[in-house]
C-alpha cells in the first residue's frame, strides 16, 4: 500500500482563494437581495443585514483558518469532525453529504444552470443538467490541476460579470423608487425582520466549508488554506456588498423588495432590453462555476472517508496518471445524476439549511476542543480575533438559524435530522461487521 498513488499537491493561496469564492457565489447574490430587501425594507436596515451576515461570514473564514493551520491534510471538516469529537460524526457528514445535502445541491444546481442555458443551446432541460455534471466531473478526473484551472477561469469570469453588473449599475439612473415611503418596523417586529432578513444572508455567504476538503492537494496547507478562507470570504463580502448598493441606488429599497429579478431588472435599466438575455448568460455561468467547484472539492469527503476505511475501499483509489480520486468524483457524479433523474432536488434543499449550520456548531465547538489539547501546527498561524467571544458568537447564530429552521420548517427540519441521525448506526453496523471481515480477507 506505501506505493500506492496519492493526491498531487499541486495548488497554491491564489487557487485556494478562488476555490472558497467558487464555494460560495452561486446564484443567491443574484436573487437574494430582494428577499433581504422585503423583509427589512429600509436601506440602513438593508445594508446592515448584509454587513452582519458578511461578519459573521468573516468569523467563519477565521475559525476554519485556524482549524486549518492547526489540524493541516486531515481532508478538512470530514477530519475536524473526526479528531475533535468522534468518527461517527465525520462519517454522518459524509453520509448526509453524499445523499442529501452536497448530492441535492449540486442537482439542483445542475438543473438551475440548464433553465437558463437551455434557451441558449435549444437542449432540453434535465438532459442538459445531467451532461454538464458528466461534463464537470469528466474534467476533474484529468488531475487537479485541471479541474482547479477550470474552477478558476469560471471563478474570475464570474468576478467580471459580477464587476460588469456593478460598473453598469452605477451609470444607470437612480429610479423613481427612492421617492416611495418605505416605513421601518420598530420594537419586536424589528427584530423578527432582521431575523428573517438575515437568512437569506447566511445562505448566500454560506459554502466556505468546502475549500478544506482540498488540503491534501494544496501545497504547504498550513499556510495556503487559512490564507485561502480568509481572502475569499472577504472578497465576496465585498462584492455582495457592493451588488446591494447598486441595486438599492437603481431600484431602490422599495423597488428592490417588489422585484421578481433584481439583478436582471438592474441591468435591464441600466443597458436596455438586451440586460435580460445578458443577465439569464451570467447567471448560467455562475452556475456553471458553481458546478465546478462542486466537482473539485465535494468528492475529497468521500476519498477520506474510503482512506480512513469508513466506506468502500475502491472510493479511495487514485488514478495513477492523473493522481486524481477518480472513483469519488464518479461516485458524486452518479448519486447527483439520479437525484436529477428523480427530480427530488427542490425537496431535499429545504433540509440542507439546518444541517449545515448544525454543523457549523460543532465546528466552532471543534476549535475549542483543538485549543484545549494544545493541538497546533508546526509553526506560527493564524488564530481567531477576539476569542472566545467571537466564536461563541458564530456557534450562538448558527444555532438560531437551525431553531429558526426548525420553527418555521417543522417538517423539513426534522426530516434533515432524521437523515443526519440514521448515519449513526450505519457506521456501527459498518466498524463491527464490515471492517473486521476487510480486515480478515486481507493477504
Amino acid at each position: 500500500m506505501t506505493n500506492a498513488p496519492k493526491l498531487a499537491r499541486r495548488l497554491g493561496a491564489f487557487d485556494a482563494t478562488l476555490i472558497v469564492m467558487g464555494g460560495i457565489i452561486g446564484t443567491g447574490i443574484f436573487m437574494n437581495p430582494a428577499v433581504v430587501a422585503a423583509r427589512a425594507h429600509t436601506t440602513p436596515l438593508i445594508l446592515g443585514v448584509w454587513l452582519a451576515g458578511g461578519l459573521i461570514a468573516v468569523i467563519g473564514a477565521y475559525i476554519f483558518a485556524e482549524l486549518a493551520w492547526r489540524r493541516p491534510s486531515v481532508g478538512g471538516s470530514y477530519g475536524y469532525l473526526r479528531d475533535a469529537y468522534h468518527p461517527v460524526l465525520a462519517f454522518m457528514s459524509g453520509w448526509t453529504s453524499l445523499f442529501v445535502t452536497n448530492s441535492g445541491s449540486y442537482a439542483a444546481t445542475a438543473v438551475t444552470f440548464a433553465i437558463y442555458a437551455s434557451p441558449f443551446l435549444h437542449v432540453a432541460t434535465v438532459p442538459l443538467a445531467v451532461a454538464v455534471i458528466a461534463v464537470m466531473s469528466g474534467i476533474n478526473c484529468f488531475g487537479v490541476g485541471k479541474g482547479a484551472g477550470v474552477q478558476n477561469v469560471l471563478m474570475v469570469l464570474k468576478i467580471a460579470a459580477i464587476g460588469g453588473l456593478i460598473a453598469a449599475a452605477l451609470f444607470a439612473p437612480a429610479q423613481v423608487a427612492h421617492a416611495t415611503a418605505v416605513v421601518a418596523p420598530h420594537g419586536l417586529a424589528l427584530i423578527g425582520a432582521l431575523g428573517a432578513a438575515l437568512l437569506p444572508v447566511f445562505y448566500s455567504y454560506d459554502g466556505w466549508q468546502t475549500a478544506p476538503f482540498m488540503d491534501e492537494e494544496l501545497k504547504d496547507p498550513e499556510r495556503t488554506l487559512p490564507l485561502g478562507l480568509i481572502w475569499g470570504v472577504l472578497a465576496v463580502v465585498i462584492l455582495y456588498i457592493a451588488v446591494t448598493l447598486v441595486s438599492i441606488r437603481v431600484l431602490g429599497p422599495a423597488g428592490l423588495a417588489a422585484s421578481q429579478a433584481p439583478a436582471t431588472d438592474v441591468l435591464r435599466l441600466a443597458i436596455g432590453p438586451a440586460g435580460a438575455a445578458l443577465m439569464a448568460g451570467c447567471i448560467a455561468l455562475s452556475t456553471i462555476g458553481f458546478l465546478s467547484n462542486t466537482a473539485l472539492c465535494i468528492p475529497r469527503l468521500y476519498f477520506a472517508m474510503a482512506n480512513d476505511g469508513l466506506f468502500f475501499k475502491q472510493i479511495a483509489y487514485v488514478n495513477p496518471k492523473t493522481q486524481a480520486p477518480v472513483a469519488a468524483i464518479l461516485l458524486q457524479a452518479v448519486v447527483s445524476i439520479v437525484i436529477v433523474l428523480v427530480g427530488k432536488y427542490d425537496q431535499i434543499l429545504n433540509y440542507v439549511t439546518s444541517m449545515d449550520f448544525l454543523y457549523m456548531v460543532l465546528f466552532a465547538g471543534a476549535l475549542f476542543i483543538f485549543r484545549a489539547r494544545g493541538i497546533r501546527g508546526a509553526r506560527t498561524g493564524i488564530g481567531v480575533p477576539l476569542h472566545p467571544w467571537s466564536t461563541l458568537l458564530f456557534a450562538g447564530v448558527s444555532l438560531a438559524v437551525v431553531i429558526n429552521s426548525y420553527v418555521a420548517f417543522p417538517k423539513d427540519t426534522l426530516i434533515g435530522l432524521l437523515i443526519l441521525l440514521s448515519g449513526a448506526p450505519i457506521y456501527f453496523i459498518w466498524v463491527r461487521r464490515v471492517l473486521p471481515r476487510a480486515a480478515a480477507i486481507k493477504p
